[in-house]
């Protein structure tokens, strides 16, 4: 682990090459699971706010769920998470040719229609934080079957985690950290080839 700032990083961050693979993976973690996407109030109400400009990207199956139990719950661990459709796909995947799965709220932001409310947890994938004693975030790297395309061309491109995740980790920690990050992120790999 490195500490950067009051964050715990993990090494796998650093070491592992990873870069989604959409044409291989399709998307497959917005609809794989038992659960939705781990969310905050804050974040649920600022999703309520653009669920109107990216309705038409959602199946009718999805418009249902979010119209009888809202755009998110509380799962059986406790956690408060997007709603899924048919006990699987997040309420926000919509797909596009080919079978290709899409954040709804991802594409609007990207097409200047929404502003960016993919949840943090998804926008940081696959790292993910666990909030510590003493006011220390630990930043983890999660391991997960589907992501082995992104492993692969991960690898195939030289682009480590980190690089990857430089736009959400400067969303949620700022630019200072993540030049830091980066800083030593280098002198590790120099003295850790």
């Amino acid at each position: 682990m490195l500490q950067i700032q009051n964050t715990l990083v993990s090494l796998d961050l650093i070491e592992e090459y990873f870069m989604c693979d959409l044409d291989a993976c399709k998307g497959e973690c917005c609809i794989e699971g038992d659960a939705g996407a781990p969310v905050t109030r804050r974040e649920l109400e600022d999703i309520d706010k653009v669920v109107p400009l990216v309705s038409d990207d959602l199946t009718p199956a999805a418009r249902r769920v979010i119209e009888e139990q809202g755009t998110g719950y509380v799962d059986e661990e406790g956690d408060l998470v997007t709603s899924i459709v048919c006990g699987r796909d997040c309420v926000f995947t919509t797909y596009a040719p080919g079978g290709l799965c899409l954040c709804a709220l991802e594409k609007a932001s990207r097409e200047g229609r929404a502003p960016q409310t993919k949840p943090m947890s998804c926008h940081l994938y696959p790292a993910r934080l666990k909030e510590l004693p003493g006011g220390l975030t630990a930043v983890n790297y999660h391991h997960w079957n589907i992501c082995k395309p992104a492993r692969l061309l991960g690898r195939r491109k030289g682009v480590r985690a980190y690089e990857f995740l430089r736009e959400p980790l400067t969303r949620r920690f700022g630019e200072a950290w993540y030049a830091e990050l980066a800083e030593a992120a280098r002198e590790w790999l120099a003295q850790n080839p």
